[in-house]
């Protein structure tokens, strides 16, 4: 399984969780503990351990951990579509994250997007990872450096096209982009909606036409239906994230959270092709 990060939407998750600002929003992807690979997606700051050092490849008893690409070209040769759900670290504590992520990973996630709290988020926040990273607000025009940066700490970095995105611009993207590529359903901020935009399709398409990486399709993502349409576009992945963090914050307590998460979570595999 793959994990992201991606910062939450309030001020109050900065400070305890230690991000540290930086001029140039950000997004890390990382491998999981099991199956899983992990991502991890910051807009303005990324903890400083996640880059201190070369990611490492192994994990428990040395075996080799799948980067973000791996997961995703095997997932498309075995004829599946990666489900990729988000959450946000510290919603609601941190005992209750660690929770999720290991139920999410049990749940048959095959790449996770685990949001790192910043008091100025961008869509929804920022992320930061292990194995990839993800700057939703960083232009591709600017990104030559942190494209460096992420390849020498064995970083895929993880670019995003969007609907508006123009035609020679978004084959630019999807030739740096690592792991795969993030085609955004919707222009302006995610969030649950009830129809998935119908011009998905031949998005999907047109990226496929100038790139043979995975394609995963991401904002205003939430019932199996969706998933089932997406997926039936011929995308690779499909992202949730409003949808995932909704089961939790609106629980009564964390433990319900959790079960309300791990239905709606089986829900969405059930619907995965």
């Amino acid at each position: 399984m793959a994990s992201a990060i991606k910062a939450a939407s309030t001020s109050r998750w900065s400070s305890s969780l230690a991000v540290q600002s930086s001029p140039l929003p950000k997004r890390v992807a990382m491998p999981g503990r099991r199956r899983s690979v992990a991502t991890v997606r910051a807009v303005a700051g990324v903890a400083p351990a996640a880059l201190a050092a070369p990611a490492k490849l192994t994990g428990a008893g040395g075996r080799r951990r799948l980067t973000v690409s791996q997961t995703m070209s095997k997932l498309r040769e075995q004829g599946k579509t990666a489900f990729i759900p988000y959450i946000t670290a510290g919603d609601p504590d941190l005992a209750t994250t660690a929770e999720a992520l290991r139920l999410l990973d049990a749940c048959g996630a095959d790449v996770i997007e685990l949001g790192v709290p910043f008091s100025d988020p961008y869509a929804d926040g920022p992320d930061a990872g292990v194995h990839g990273l993800l700057v939703p607000d960083l232009p591709y025009g600017t990104s030559c450096a942190l494209r460096s940066e992420a390849i020498k700490n064995n970083l895929e970095l993880v670019l995003l096209t969007t609907p508006s995105t123009p035609a020679d611009r978004m084959e630019e993207i999807t030739k740096a982009s690592q792991g795969f590529v993030y085609l955004v359903s919707v222009n302006g901020v995610t969030g649950s909606r009830a129809d998935v935009n119908t011009r998905v399709e031949s998005l999907i398409q047109e990226v496929k036409q100038v790139t043979d990486k995975p394609v995963a399709v991401g904002f205003g993502v939430s019932t199996p239906e969706h998933v089932k349409q997406i997926a039936g576009w011929g995308a690779d992945g499909v992202i949730i994230g409003s949808a995932i963090v909704r089961q939790l914050c609106e629980a009564a307590t964390p433990e319900d959270g959790l079960k309300r998460l791990e239905e709606y979570t089986r829900s969405i595999k059930a619907a995965m092709p």
